[in-house]
């Protein structure tokens, strides 16, 4: 496996495997890999002939008080995790290799309203047109034919999706399914900020949206209810909620009566740490 942190040296290898005519699948992170990030990698395995992986901690996408300088960064490790998968390469580029002029006049892609102020956008203004401007970006410069998400953060996923839409990327966006420790906590960089206590209550979160999902396949169709009766539960087990919502799945729009392919989605603090989960639900 090649580790590359100039952009140059990226495009040069890019530019060889197309010569070759290889396609090329990539997979954007931010480090600090799991078990969720590695099945990412083995499934862009299999729709491509290269892999690449990036690893890059945007400071463009963390908030004022949000953990951009105590993210955990685990170069050594995770590059061990990738060569043990083959991966191809790994792009670990610095913050002065992708925002060379500075981050205060930065061109930006900006995402529409309608997706971005709403559930997790309403906490974090601002987040999500920096995620979709360095994901931009990392397009430009890998130029691969397939990119591969998790689908955790189902949020983001469309918000990805939707700015390859928009912009005409000829990439295509693949969602995979959140890989979850052995009691149903969605895995996440950020678990390890729980403490022994707090990460035994953690797998609540899973449980919550599992009993919200059956309370919908049963026929109940107050959605207000119970994502009011799920916010309740959850603080009673000293859970700070920023929100329980139902929604349709193909834009989080709010769902009607008629709506059969659904998400149900919520984020919630647990100590310090943000904790964010979803539950696909088919009517």
């Amino acid at each position: 496996m090649k580790i590359i942190e100039s952009i140059e040296k990226l495009r040069a290898e890019i530019r060889n495997w197309r010569e070759n005519r290889q396609t090329v699948a990539f997979v954007p992170t931010m480090g600090n890999l799991h078990d969720g990030h590695l099945q990412l990698v083995e499934r862009a395995k299999t729709v491509a002939d290269r892999v690449v992986v990036s690893i890059f901690v945007n400071p463009l996408q963390f908030g004022v008080n949000e953990d951009f300088n105590q993210y955990p960064r685990t170069l050594q490790q995770d590059a061990e995790k990738l060569e043990v998968l083959q991966t191809d390469l790994l792009f670990y580029p610095q913050v002065a290799e992708l925002y060379p002029r500075g981050m205060t006049d930065l061109t930006k892609v900006i995402v529409p309203n309608s997706l971005k102020e709403t559930l997790c956008g309403r906490s974090r203004p601002g987040h999500f047109d920096g995620v979709v401007t360095v994901v931009n970006l990392l397009f430009q410069l890998v130029q691969p034919d397939k990119a591969l998400f998790g689908l955790k953060d189902f949020q983001q996923f469309l918000v990805i999706q939707r700015m390859v839409a928009d912009l005409h990327i000829p990439v295509e966006i693949i969602g995979v399914p959140t890989v979850r420790e052995t009691d149903g906590l969605a895995m996440s960089s950020r678990n390890q900020y729980l403490n022994p206590e707090e990460r035994q209550r953690a797998s609540l979160l899973f449980q919550t949206l599992q009993t919200i999902q059956q309370q919908l396949l049963q026929g109940k169709t107050d959605t207000i209810a119970l994502c009011a009766q799920a916010i309740v539960q959850l603080q009673q087990h000293d859970f700070k909620v920023d929100y329980v919502a139902i929604r349709r799945q193909q834009d989080l729009a709010t769902c009607t009566s008629t709506d059969k392919s659904l998400i149900i989605l919520v984020a919630a603090r647990l100590g310090t740490t943000r904790l964010i989960d979803n539950l696909l639900c088919q009517l």
